[in-house]
């Protein structure tokens, strides 16, 4: 990441160029939410698009289920996460403030290693190095303690008989629970995936990380379920798939590494999970997880819905519980994280220039059209090649202002292409087309610019 990439240059653009808005902002916003605009969610949808093409279109053993947000309590309970999907909580007794213990400890203490330690650990910590409230700077906290993450809430049209549901904090379960349905109606034989993609919610304190880390958040995610000796392979070959994708989206290799999860930080469903971290400019963070959660799920679904979940070879007869590789993907945090490796700042004839370079595949605008001048003929010329244009990709048009001012804009969305009409269209049919990264700029043929423009993009 560059140098000069900052957290609050990231979230002006995003707001300034309508990629992120804070929520609910006219009644001053609410905590660790934040609104997609029209290029977030462009943005989004392209990257989306690309992940359900790779992972499911283009394979031949994966299969896509979209699940409700809403399953019965019972489904939570047998996940465990009734009882072990929590955080370590601490309030500051003077002013109020929440936060995760282990966020406290590291903010405060940086060389500590956070991961996987448990509550009276953190309590000793906290207590020895008597760290101070970052809000107020006071020493008096209340005890850790544990806080389940599950969002919770009720269904019923009777007030008193109305019962407690929650909102999923994963998307996994809504494949385990529907495992069956899809053995009974697809062809599918192991190994095979199950894939989906939806939103999610967790009850968590943040550290205001933009879009890293939020109430609800989108998820891309598949189950591929296997034989129990094929593990280890089958999880180095997702590990490929899961950087390989990486790169794919824009995502410079110098800034991800993995990270294994040691045994006291792993979720109880786990026996082995890494994280791809992303360099944000507030360190290393999560952005996809890879789990081998064994036969943990559809073992404890079926014991406690009376189902059978049992898996038959079709050429040895063999009956059992396949185990289950995850990768995990989040989708919302890989927009932030792509936008803020993208972020480029440049001088053009002594006047700073910020772009984003992103990948023209993923990309919310793929070519910008702009008459020379407010024209009356060209500007019938420049709409003309508009309407043309956008029928192959998403593109648009504009005449708000000089030619500069208007690259200047296309430059902080991304767009790859901006096509200029001018008076020598008129005459001989050709533009000027104009490179984003390079500023190069070209005349072709007014015919030749779709194919010249998918050549870059598909």
């Amino acid at each position: 990441m560059n140098s000069y990439t900052t957290l609050d240059k990231i979230t002006a653009l995003c707001k300034r160029r309508g990629f992120v808005y804070p929520s609910s902002d006219i009644y001053g916003g609410l905590a660790n939410t934040w609104d997609f605009g029209h290029y977030g969610t462009l943005l989004k949808n392209n990257i989306r698009d690309l992940w359900w093409k790779k992972f499911v279109l283009e394979r031949n053993d994966m299969v896509g289920l979209e699940a409700s947000i809403f399953l019965n309590p019972k489904v939570w309970e047998a996940s465990g996460h009734v009882a072990n999907f929590t955080d370590a909580l601490i309030d500051c007794k003077t002013c109020q403030f929440r936060t995760r213990a282990d966020f406290l400890v590291e903010e405060s203490l940086p060389d500590i290693k956070v991961e996987g330690l448990s509550i009276d650990e953190l309590e000793k910590i906290i207590r020895e190095n008597k760290i101070k409230c970052p809000k107020c700077g006071a020493y008096d906290f209340t005890e850790v303690r544990r806080f389940n993450l599950l969002f919770e809430t009720r269904v019923g049209i009777v007030e008193e008989k109305k019962a407690k549901v929650y909102l999923r904090g994963e998307i996994a379960q809504g494949i385990f629970v529907n495992f069956k349905n899809v053995l009974d109606t697809m062809r599918v034989r192991l190994p095979f995936g199950i894939a989906q993609i939806g939103k999610a919610f967790r009850n968590e304190v943040t550290l205001g990380q933009f879009i890293h880390r939020t109430l609800e958040f989108d998820l891309m995610e598949l189950e591929y379920f296997i034989k129990s000796d094929a593990w280890e392979s089958i999880y180095e070959m997702w590990k490929t798939e899961m950087i390989d994708f990486a790169l794919i989206v824009g995502i410079a290799k110098e800034n991800v590494r993995w990270r294994e999860h040691d045994e006291k930080e792993r979720s109880h469903y786990s026996k082995k999970t890494e994280d791809i971290e992303y360099k944000y400019p507030f360190g290393y963070k999560e952005l996809f997880g890879i789990a081998y959660r064994t036969d943990f799920d559809l073992t404890n679904h079926a014991k406690n819905s009376g189902k059978d979940l049992a898996y038959r070879d079709p050429q040895t007869g063999e009956t059992f519980i396949p185990h289950v590789i995850e990768p995990t993907f989040g989708l919302s945090r890989l927009v932030g994280a792509i936008i803020f490796d993208a972020y480029k700042e440049d001088e053009v004839n002594g006047k700073q220039r910020v772009y984003l370079k992103l990948n023209p595949k993923i990309a919310p605008i793929k070519a910008a059209i702009f008459p020379l001048q407010k024209d009356e003929k060209l500007q019938k010329k420049a709409k003309e090649l508009y309407s043309k244009l956008k029928s192959h990709f998403v593109c648009e048009f504009d005449d708000s202002g000089n030619i500069g001012k208007m690259y200047r804009r296309q430059d902080e969305i991304g767009t790859p292409f901006c096509v200029t009409v001018d008076y020598d269209t008129i005459v001989d049919d050709t533009v000027t087309i104009r490179e984003r990264d390079t500023m190069k700029q070209e005349r072709i043929r007014q015919d030749d610019i779709i194919e010249f423009i998918k050549k870059k993009i598909l």
